[in-house]
């Protein structure tokens, strides 16, 4: 069992003893499950692992090699995604189907390698990047664990948040992206969950509760419970891991401070109210009482502000509890109405490890949209064009070109070629009218600017990026609010295809994304993509080398799958 360290370590002079490399493995028949009811309302199937939901949590040390034997037992294609892990130069085992890989054919097995970078660690999860399967539950939480960890605590628990549907994705799309809804309403979850593990393993139910189905090992939302004890201090590391809802979390009789954000150490940051968005993660350090007189309710509120309408019956508002006597009453919930509800300002946030900010020799500017388009879908869009993805995925493109692989022109519009340790500002400006979190693959970036208006000519609302900032805030997924907009600064230092895109799933599939090609000659030096990868493709008739549609040329792009686009009349810029 891995035991947290118990001291504070400078991160400037950390000296550690040596330690061995070794493999962490883990076996992943991905399988349907039949009549899971995790929030008690309503049974339906859902995808899970080996027969059971959720999908086991997995939890492994930083000096090993994860390694995930992925069997395919559901229809269609499927892949699975690490977030947050580098992939330093195996960019194609990241698992974004069409962009990385062909994806795992049913009844066909892969096994994803991650070798870990030695310079992460922290809180991050694993999900299926196909066709929306993680709406329909393929998700899970992934613990990284240094040597030694920043910070002393007495045991960690992992907190999993996420919005909950009782219909299937494949029917909530088809009525999403339909001329039957014009306005782009996004479909409002059925409910939330929230749910714990320790130790690669779920928390059962609390005492005296006795769910029954698939899923009635694990306790959730009322029926799950924290353990305390008196004194101890505990690290939660937070998750989000629905496909549309942000949560506002806290604990009733309880102080939190924020350590970890997105797997990057920061120095410590007392607060009240965690917000916390899709895909992002925190780690807060909580102080027990030294009473047992009481329990304390858990809250997990979504921030119905983004939904376009609240259904009756959706109660948006979660509740679990830290349980110190099991005979003890709940003390007096909280009325959610006296909350101050605020976001994280994450730029004040201080990274432990030091990292200058260097000077940028790339801008490239997204400028967000929404807006009803030729088929009379109501679609998202960067710069005026929504995302499609490629006949060929990007990642072969790149390493099949030859030199004509760094030409922009042989990938999909919204596919951006970076030189080998360019510093890229990538600068999101959201012209929604709703907010949105943006996750970078492959990379933490630097939020070296803000804006609150990015058309406005006045600084205090649309200041310039302040150069020469001497450790800003890494994280790698971004929350921007409706007309505001966030400078992104990373170093291209990691040759492959990376995506950048809203992790709202239903913005995704409405083509709300773009690709990296990031170092592609550097990219075909490098490469070492197992031949299964090329059989996957072979048995789905997917091409896997050439342009974007399969050709061996930089400007015959013919086939390539372009569109809609917007009506010139449309001035809705509505989701």
């Amino acid at each position: 069992m891995w035991i947290p360290s118990l001291t504070f370590l400078s991160p400037l002079l950390v000296l550690t003893p040596p330690v061995l490399a070794g493999i962490h493995e883990v076996w992943w028949n991905i399988t349907y499950v039949e009549n899971a009811n995790p929030d008690g309302l309503h049974p339906r199937r859902v995808i899970g692992v080996n027969g059971t939901w959720p999908p086991p949590p997995i939890s492994f040390n930083n000096t090993d090699t994860l390694m995930v034997h992925t069997t395919n037992s559901v229809n269609g294609l499927t892949t699975l995604h690490h977030h947050g892990l580098f992939f330093n130069s195996t960019s194609w085992m990241d698992g974004v189907l069409w962009v990385t890989q062909c994806g795992i054919p049913p009844g066909g097995t892969f096994t994803y390698q991650v070798p870990v970078d030695p310079t992460q660690w922290g809180t991050y999860w694993i999900h299926s990047h196909a066709k929306g399967q993680y709406v329909d539950g393929l998700r899970g939480p992934v613990t990284l664990h240094p040597p030694q960890e920043a910070y002393s605590y007495d045991e960690e628990f992992t907190v999993v948040l996420g919005d909950w549907y009782h219909t299937e994705h494949d029917i909530l799309l088809a009525k999403y992206l339909s001329p039957t809804n014009p306005e782009g309403n996004e479909p409002v979850p059925d409910s939330g969950l929230i749910y714990f593990a320790q130790h690669g393993s779920y928390l059962p139910p609390k005492q005296g509760t006795h769910p029954t189905g698939p899923t009635s090992a694990v306790g959730f939302n009322t029926n799950a419970t924290l353990p305390f004890v008196p004194g101890k201090t505990y690290r939660l590391r937070i998750l989000n891991a629905s496909a549309f809802a942000s949560f506002y979390f806290w604990i009733d009789g309880h102080n939190m401070t924020i350590i970890e954000v997105d797997g990057t150490d920061i120095q410590k940051s007392p607060i009240d109210v965690l917000s916390i968005a899709t895909a992002q993660r925190y780690s807060v350090l909580v102080t027990a009482r030294n009473d047992t007189s009481l329990n304390w309710a858990v809250h997990a509120n979504m921030m119905t502000s983004m939904f376009s309408e609240v259904p009756r019956s959706l109660n948006p508002n979660i509740t679990s509890s830290i349980t110190y006597n099991s005979s003890a009453p709940l003390a007096k919930v909280r009325d959610p109405g006296s909350v101050h509800y605020h976001d994280v300002n994450d730029m004040a946030l201080v990274p432990l490890d030091v990292v200058p900010q260097p000077k940028a020799t790339k801008t490239i500017e997204l400028e967000v949209t929404f807006g009803l388009m030729t088929d009379r879908t109501n679609r998202a869009m960067f710069n005026n064009i929504t995302f499609n993805y490629p006949l060929v995925p990007a990642e072969f493109s790149a390493l099949s070109l030859g030199s004509n692989a760094t030409v922009q022109e042989a990938y999909t519009p919204l596919s951006f070629v970076l030189d080998h340790l360019d510093v890229v500002d990538l600068v999101i400006k959201n012209g929604d009218s709703g907010s949105h979190p943006f996750h970078l693959h492959g990379h933490a970036f630097m939020i070296v600017g803000r804006s609150a208006n990015y058309s406005s000519d006045n600084p205090k609302l649309n200041p310039p990026v302040v150069e020469g900032q001497p450790n800003p805030m890494r994280r790698d997924t971004i929350f921007i609010e409706s007309g505001s907009s966030a400078t992104l600064r990373f170093v291209a230092d990691n040759p492959g295809v990376w995506f950048m895109h809203c992790h709202i799933e239903w913005h995704l599939e409405a083509g709300l994304a773009v690709e990296f090609i990031e170092a592609p000659l550097v990219m075909q030096q490098r490469s070492n993509v197992p031949q299964s990868m090329y059989d996957q493709c072979r048995i789905d008739g997917t091409p896997f080398s050439g342009n974007a549609a399969g050709h061996n040329s930089t400007t015959d792009l013919s086939g390539l799958p372009l569109g809609p686009f917007p009506l010139p009349d449309d001035s809705t810029g509505t989701e």
